[in-house]
């Protein structure tokens, strides 16, 4: 057996230990995201050793989600940190046995200060799945190792539990993209919602362009003299006619050395992939990448189809010089 085969093997059994939680889902988790989102105050997360690694994972996506979330070390809890603990505060437990010793300990103290009490765990007959409001079930039958020993299957199981409640929450509160942007200008994140293709875009006219009846060598020179990966082809009142990118040239030299008599218009996509300025930078990315094929450069064009530049996906993604 091989590594890919280990590999492979991790990520099938994987993959079954979370399809099986989804069919194990009860009515307690409709009744913990509803709890979450009536929320006003901190959520908590709590685990130690491997989960706690989940739960500081679950405080952060909740945080970003617009409900302030916190991580508590089981054991500095007890030095002080309960203070971030205010009344009423729902505690989020992640442990694989239930039977972890740091987080029992913990139970009785919370309770006095009028925490809810949520148990993500493996075994539902635990003591601490017994001493918490609500429980929801993140058992698994083995760990996905060689093993059988690493945390692997269980700690992943108890992650997509908490996305699941992260985004039953999202839908519940009915957050919106333009929420997601108040928690996260700067960063890819930011670009993608905040920035409009208009701000990065390489306007018209400084782009390589030619007419559709252009020698394919005059296309070929403007590429070579302004390096953005295309030439696009323009008629009339510069309105887009089509673009021919440098795998484009490549695919003609292969098929003919002699470029004599080929025009702009018999290379060019006359319908290639475009955007308007006002779309995200978000947008733009999707078009580029998550079509059937992905493509590197967008013609960016008013509602009449008029030329008004090119974006780039080096662009979008702030990695490319601008001219």
């Amino acid at each position: 057996m091989e590594a890919t085969d280990i590999a492979r093997t991790v990520l099938r059994k994987e993959a079954a230990a979370i399809a099986e939680t989804a069919v194990r889902l009860t009515d307690a988790f409709g009744a913990v995201a509803q709890l979450l989102a009536d929320h006003g105050g901190m959520i908590i997360t709590c685990g130690v050793g491997k989960s706690s690694f989940i739960a500081r994972k679950v405080a952060a996506t909740f945080t970003s989600a617009g409900k302030p979330s916190v991580f508590l070390h089981a054991t500095e809890a007890l030095h002080g940190d309960l203070g971030i603990c205010g009344p009423g505060d729902p505690v989020i437990f992640f442990s694989r046995s239930g039977s972890t010793g740091e987080l029992l300990v913990l139970v009785p103290i919370l309770r006095q200060l009028g925490a809810r009490l949520i148990a993500i765990v493996g075994n539902t007959q635990s003591t601490l799945a017994t001493q918490c409001d609500y429980v929801l079930e993140g058992f698994v039958d083995e760990e996905a190792d060689p093993l059988a020993l690493l945390p692997t299957t269980s700690a992943i199981t108890a992650l997509a539990l908490g996305d699941a409640l992260a985004s039953a929450v999202v839908w519940l509160t009915k957050f919106r993209k333009e929420d997601f942007l108040r928690f996260h200008p700067g960063g890819q994140l930011g670009r993608n919602l905040l920035l409009r293709v208009s701000s990065v875009m390489h306007p018209f006219p400084r782009i390589p362009h030619v007419s559709p009846d252009a020698p394919v060598r005059t296309a070929l020179i403007a590429m070579t003299e302004n390096p953005l990966g295309v030439c696009c082809v323009v008629a009339g009142e510069n309105r887009l006619f089509g673009t021919i990118t440098d795998g484009d040239i490549r695919r003609l030299i292969q098929k003919t050395e002699n470029l004599q008599g080929i025009r702009a218009r018999d290379v060019a996509c006359v319908h290639p992939r475009k955007i308007l300025p006002s779309a995200t930078l978000g947008d733009a990315i999707a078009l580029m990448e998550l079509g059937p094929s992905q493509v590197g450069v967008l013609p960016v064009v008013d509602e009449c189809d008029q030329l008004l530049g090119i974006l780039r996906l080096h662009d979008a993604y702030g990695r490319g010089p601008r001219t």
